[in-house]
């Protein structure tokens, strides 16, 4: 396809080079010089020094030819001009990054697509309602559910004492019905390395474990892990910008909510938006404050401030305190694995909530759906297998996949099954599968009808 991206910052950045590994044509346009001799430097890729909302230079692109524009600088009335324009001089499909709210309502989606805006999009507010998400399930990580629910993908921290410590994939395996299974381990995170199990594979305490399962597993997902449910009465939220109101709005008539403010003119905002949150005009890093508003007693903590360090600090001071659940909103990339390894429990991070969202539209209609994996930048993929396609001609174990590919799950209709080396892939089924870095571009060519014979 060829892509065309505006931005002025890191997530047209991380857009790009997660695209260009997808074996694209990568525009991207941005105002900065400098930024882009950088990005060069990085990636394979034509850059134009310019503003995406002005006419000439989305001609200079070549918007004419564009399969896919996406706009994610942080100005929304530039994403939403440059989309339109883009649209009307020729793209064939838009995509703009919103920061109002508002915006992403039924009401308002409908007048942008009338102006010829594809898609909107709302990083935040797609974090806060991962972490809405999350809180059904607060012992897990991370949660992606697939096909509603049908399949979900967890991420649970092996706890010390887990019954799994010390044992083989096929260890564990082997004290449940191997036809009946209802569970694979499809990735292991352990220090600073990613890697796909096998049955050999040992369980260490403090691995990441991303574990694709069927419904009403969770009893026995927390079991093997080591860890207890947890009942959720009390949270505490840091940051009152649009993920930190989301987040408190939807919860508010379910739990006790703190929220805290250092802004006092947004904590007036606040106390007119959210009726049955307790607003705190004070900054989080206090820890007498924190104290004083009875953090040893939240079993939720949720850092969403528009500071990385902050979110940070303030989790690891609710670790100290005995919080079961630590959430952190996490802007650097570069932290991500480090905030992971010195045992906060869940990590946000608006760039790869974007990437997952857009990446997805430019993997063609058999791609249901794809989430980039916060911290190790795997994807998870639900795709489709064609007729004549590889994964079609025999059974997953004789299926020579790439290296850093896992096929994890399959959907045929109404039923959805755990991928076991026997089990045949038919034309038709929606695949559930893992792959690491520099793995994804060669995933489509095994799902597409096959020109070639596998190996």
């Amino acid at each position: 396809m060829n892509i065309i991206i505006a931005g002025d910052g890191e997530v047209g950045f991380h857009l790009a080079e997660a695209l260009v590994n997808s074996n694209h044509n990568i525009t991207i346009v941005d105002p900065h010089e400098e930024l882009l001799e950088m990005i060069e430097s990085h990636a394979d890729l034509m850059t134009i020094v310019g503003e995406s909302n002005s006419v000439s230079v989305l001609k200079q692109a070549q918007v004419n030819k564009a399969d896919l524009v996406i706009s994610v600088l942080h100005e929304e009335s530039i994403n939403i001009l440059t989309a339109i324009l883009a649209k009307k001089l020729g793209a064939k499909q838009v995509i703009a990054r919103v920061n109002t709210l508002e915006n992403v309502s039924p009401e308002n989606k409908k007048i942008y697509e009338d102006l010829g805006i594809d898609i909107l999009i709302s990083p935040e507010d797609i974090a806060a309602h991962e972490v809405i998400n999350l809180l059904k399930n607060p012992t897990a990580t991370e949660i992606y559910n697939l096909s509603d629910g049908k399949l979900s993908i967890y991420l649970f921290r092996i706890e010390k004492d887990a019954p799994v410590v010390g044992k083989s994939l096929d260890e564990v395996a082997s004290s449940f019905d191997y036809k009946d299974l209802d569970f694979r381990a499809v990735a292991i995170h352990r220090g600073n390395e990613t890697f796909l199990p096998t049955g050999t594979t040992i369980f260490q305490s403090d691995d990441l474990v991303y574990v694709i399962s069927k419904p009403d597993l969770l009893a026995t997902m927390l079991g093997l892990s080591g860890k207890e449910d947890l009942d959720i009465n009390n949270v505490i939220v840091v940051g009152g910008g649009r993920v930190g109101r989301v987040i408190a709005k939807r919860l508010e008539k379910d739990v006790n909510i703190k929220l805290i403010e250092r802004d006092k003119e947004r904590c007036m905002f606040l106390t007119e938006m959210l009726d049955d949150t307790l607003i705190i005009n004070g900054d989080a890093r206090d820890i007498s404050l924190l104290e004083d508003e009875g953090i040893e007693n939240a079993d939720v903590f949720i850092s969403v401030s528009n500071n990385t360090e902050t979110n940070i600090l303030t989790c690891l001071h609710a670790k100290k305190y005995g919080v079961k659940k630590t959430i952190a909103l996490v802007e650097n990339l570069d932290y991500i694995e480090i905030s992971q390894n010195i045992g906060i429990d869940t990590i946000l991070n608006k760039k790869v909530i974007a990437a997952s969202y857009i990446i997805k539209h430019s993997m063609g209609d058999e791609v249901a759906s794809l989430k980039i994996v916060s911290g190790i930048n795997a994807e998870i993929i639900e795709i489709e297998a064609k007729q004549g396609s590889p994964v079609t001609k025999k059974p997953i174990k004789d299926v020579n996949l790439p290296d850093g590919v896992i096929v994890g799950g399959i959907f045929r209709g109404d039923e959805s099954y755990i991928a076991v080396g026997d089990f045949q892939i038919l034309a038709g089924d929606r695949v559930v599968v893992f792959a690491l870095p520099g793995s994804t571009s060669k995933v489509e060519k095994f799902f597409q009808k096959s020109m070639f014979s596998i190996r």
